[in-house]
């Protein structure tokens, strides 16, 4: 089955914005319940991109004080479509799991339950495909009610109920749809894209019913603004414009990849924030590996935390976990002392140093193989990014390998923060985009760089998703 990677969609439909979830700020949409024209039959179609699997992740949830309908990833990686009214009457968890960290999903869940035939009254699709392993099958009942009437709430990113307590999403979601009384396919809400045999959104055309919505995320000052023209729009908790995002399974940014290490390192923000809570050093690298063209991202030093902070670009086929980055035979690092290290050696001393809130710019040429690194807008050693095979001011890396963009730290006592700007920030950038148009930074990118996404991958050079076979969704 492809992976929604994010399409070059130069024609076609185009996913402008997702909404970013995090919930240790406890990020959520949510409404009173509409009565639906029928509560048996309805169709809910999203996108999304998880960042953890720690809990479970609720994408839609219907709750009230002791039953609830819910649509989630599990903590064990699995899709849980779940009725609950006083006890389980309806659930499916399938044995096809989510493990890939760096792609975008497409889920389709369709009831039915007037059904005859008891396997077809709950549907889950993944990726236009249907699933038919389970290992848990409960079918409801013929002609059982889903959404019940003592469900008061409806909620994208949250689940409550007095059984279970709150469940909430980590991550993107894109394309939230409710279709009320009717039982569709995923060909309403995608399709196969003719080149790559990826899976990829088009427009859904047909109508919604009384309880439907339908939300696109692409209003920043009113994020739950429903556009099926119900007016069913949804109350926002604690997201706020930043969280509106350009990272959609239409053009895929690169985040930091959890699946190279987790242990001790808390990932947040859409895996874009690195904390590092160890007394150790750790290490964070993008999921995306460029080969070649060349590449700009950012790096908000939040809080330098300990000793010798890092920021650069590593070859993560010799990732070591409890190290810095310039350790590595093949990294990069500019550390907050003002040395730029390699293979644990300092390559130049005496730069501009470092510390809390400055922004460090890399700049990597895989054309010409040379990294550049800039604080706050200003490259450091003279550097010229566009000096091409001269490398002026910059720093040679070996040629013939995937480099992610990385950062490293050591905990002495305060936690070091990272907040990583692929193009897609979470905080406010600068409106700073490459020449393609595309990105959010806070400084200028240089001439012919460009943010680290799918849409730019496709035109400016061969990249490898740093997500090693055994960790794809299976």
């Amino acid at each position: 089955m492809p992976l929604i990677l994010g399409a070059n969609s130069v024609s076609g439909y185009t996913v402008k914005n997702s909404l970013r979830f995090n919930s240790g700020s406890s990020d959520s949409l949510t409404k009173t319940t509409t009565t639906p024209d029928n509560r048996d039959k309805l169709t809910l179609s999203a996108w999304f991109k998880l960042s953890s699997s720690s809990t479970s992740q609720e994408i839609f949830g219907f709750y009230g004080s002791n039953d609830y309908f819910t649509v989630r990833a599990s903590n064990s990686n699995s899709i849980d479509v779940i009725l609950y009214d006083g006890g389980t009457i309806g659930r499916l968890v399938t044995t096809q799991l989510l493990r890939d960290f760096s792609a975008w999903y497409h889920i389709v869940v369709v009831v039915d339950s007037a059904n005859a035939t008891a396997d077809n009254r709950i549907k889950i699709y993944l990726n236009g495909n249907e699933i038919t392993s389970f290992s848990t099958r409960v079918n409801p009942s013929q002609n059982q009610d889903f959404i019940l009437t003592t469900l008061t709430t409806t909620g994208i990113g949250i689940n409550t109920d007095q059984v279970g307590g709150v469940s909430r999403f980590n991550g993107y979601i894109a394309e939230a749809i409710y279709v009320d009384n009717q039982a569709l396919t995923p060909s309403s809400f995608g399709e196969t894209d003719f080149d790559t045999g990826i899976w990829k959104p088009k427009a859904y055309t047909g109508t919604y019913g009384t309880a439907g919505f339908y939300l696109q995320f692409k209003n920043s000052a009113s994020l739950g603004t429903d556009s099926s023209g119900n007016g069913n729009t949804f109350t926002v908790n604690n997201l706020t414009s930043v969280d509106q995002s350009t990272d959609t399974p239409t053009n895929n940014f690169a985040t930091l990849n959890p699946l190279l290490y987790s242990t001790s390192i808390s990932y947040s923000e859409g895996n874009l924030k690195f904390t590092n809570t160890s007394s150790g050093q750790r290490m964070v690298a993008s999921s995306i590996a460029p080969t070649t063209g060349k590449w700009y991202a950012e790096c908000r030093v939040t809080s330098l935390g300990g000793t010798y902070p890092q920021v650069g670009v590593l070859d993560t086929s010799i990732y070591t976990m409890d190290t810095y980055v310039g350790a590595l035979a093949r990294g990069y690092g500019y550390a907050s002392h003002g040395q730029v290290y390699n293979n644990a050696g300092a390559l130049t001393t005496g730069l501009a140093t470092y510390t809390d809130n400055d922004i460090i710019g890399v700049a990597l040429d895989l054309d010409n193989n040379y990294v550049y690194f800039s604080k706050n807008g200003t490259f450091i050693n003279s550097g010229v990014p566009t000096s091409g095979s001269s490398g002026t001011g910059g720093w040679a890396i070996a040629d013939g390998y995937d480099y992610s963009f990385g950062s490293s730290s050591l905990d002495s006592g305060t936690d070091p923060v990272f907040d990583w700007n692929f193009g897609s920030p979470f905080y406010t950038g600068g409106s700073n985009t490459d020449g393609a148009g595309k990105g959010n930074f806070s400084y200028s990118v240089p001439s012919g760089y460009f943010a680290l996404c799918t849409a730019n991958l496709s035109t400016q050079g061969w990249y490898v998703f740093k997500q090693q076979i055994q960790n794809l969704a299976r």
